[in-house]
């Protein structure tokens, strides 16, 4: 099967799911997210078919019955892709494309880099995803002496990349070198944007969280950010920076994340590291949980576990259980200052705690303040005007030379103004 693009959009390909139930493990939720995730990929997900094993078929992942089983059900349905939720290595998938005889068979991490392609936008993201592709589709496209050209509409074929990957193995490393340059380019200028922002004393938050959990709709509801926001997987994978005005009247920078999920493939984590770096430079991550999906537990201990690949441990954190409309409020942990842990259950959607969560946010931004005075001559008002935009002054007397001010301000923001210390203690 071979669609055009305006061909794949007016009849949407038929796949199958399939997944080993290995002993101890929920194989049911994956598949579920699985199918979901064709879904987003434009197809149709027709049938789940499942085996119990205690290990994989080297050769087909599936024993020979079900694989008979699999090949009737694409031949009596029409079925063009069949969806492995596993890793597939390059001959598991010509052994299964071969038995098959017909659909295109791909694995997780394929459909999820084939989602990436589809959904980025701007030059950063569009290089990050055709680098993660070359990392680790072109070496799986193998089956049936297929003619690896980009074969427009194929799910798990889109992207940028080049044509007849398997032609030339020296054009695709020359093409990675290429794409990991440009993308140092980037996180060069990203980099001067994170240090202006540095600079600027206002304190960052990044929005991280499993996908579909609600962030970007979160973002819009507090900032107004206009960022898409779907009823569907990875609907937003560029981030987006935007200032929230707290309840004093200060500021701080929240920023918009990548969605995690299951077995997110590691060349993807790879090649968005100068984005994901937004989650290791912020002051503290905000995890937004969907509260109404009964797999919160196991998505949150996905999240967890990604956080702790990108930043270091410890990092204060208020979880925020989302979708509290679809469905009753969670039992909600105490807050711990000492730990930096805050919690809050809020509906972005209908704006439900929003305050509360704003003030969370305030609490989490005056973490280990302490308590200044500063004196600023009249030749410093640009300093004093910048400390008023970043922080809340609590108090202020004017001389004859200058102002002196009180406030409570965190290490960086004391260390920003120091040279107008004249004096500090801890509260």
């Amino acid at each position: 099967m071979n669609l055009k693009k305006d061909e794949l959009e007016k009849t949407p390909v038929r796949a199958v799911a399939v997944g080993v139930e290995f002993p101890e493990e929920d194989t049911a939720a994956s598949l579920e997210e699985l199918a979901r995730l064709i879904d987003t990929a434009g197809a149709e997900c027709f049938a789940v078919l499942t085996q119990s094993r205690e290990a994989a078929n080297a050769r087909t992942v599936i024993g020979k019955g079900k694989l008979a089983e699999l090949k009737d059900v694409c031949e009596n349905n029409g079925i063009g892709l069949v969806v492995f939720d596993g890793e597939l290595t390059p001959s598991q998938i010509r052994n299964i494309e071969d038995a098959l005889d017909g659909p295109d068979v791909i694995d997780r991490s394929m459909l999820i880099l084939d989602i990436f392609a589809g959904r980025a936008r701007t030059k950063e993201g569009k290089l990050q995803v055709e680098l993660a592709q070359l990392q680790y589709t072109a070496p799986r496209l193998i089956g049936k002496g297929k003619d690896l050209s980009r074969q427009e509409g194929r799910i798990g074929s889109r992207g940028p990349g080049e044509s007849k990957l398997e032609s030339d193995k020296r054009h695709i490393h020359r093409r990675m070198q290429a794409l990991r340059e440009e993308l140092a380019e980037v996180e060069r200028t990203r980099g001067v944007v994170r240090s202006a922002r540095e600079k600027s004393g206002i304190p960052r938050a990044a929005i991280a969280g499993y996908t579909n959990a609600g962030k970007s709709t979160l973002m819009n509801a507090l900032c107004g950010a206009g960022i898409l926001a779907e009823d569907k997987l990875f609907a937003t994978l560029d981030p987006t920076t935007r200032k929230f005005v707290l309840p004093d009247g200060r500021e701080m920078l929240l920023t918009d994340t990548v969605g995690f999920i299951r077995r997110l493939p590691h060349q993807l984590i790879s090649a968005f590291r100068s984005t994901l770096d937004e989650v290791r430079y912020a002051d503290f991550i905000v995890v937004v949980i969907d509260a109404s999906d009964p797999e919160a537990p196991a998505q949150t201990e996905v999240t967890e576990g990604l956080l702790a690949e990108l930043c270091e441990p410890g990092k204060p954190r208020l979880y925020v259980f989302n979708k509290i409309d679809r469905a009753q409020g969670p039992y909600l942990p105490e807050d711990d200052p000492q730990k930096g842990q805050f919690f809050v259950a809020v509906s972005a959607l209908t704006g439900e705690n929003l305050e509360l969560l704003a003030e969370k946010l305030q609490t989490l931004s005056r973490l280990g303040s302490r308590k200044i005075t500063l004196y600023f001559p009249h030749s410093a008002m640009s300093d004093l005007n910048r400390l008023y935009r970043s922080c809340t002054v609590e108090s202020a007397e004017a001389d004859d030379n200058g102002i002196l001010v009180s406030l409570h301000a965190d290490a960086k923001t004391a260390g920003m103004f120091s040279r107008y210390r004249i004096g500090d203690r801890d509260e």
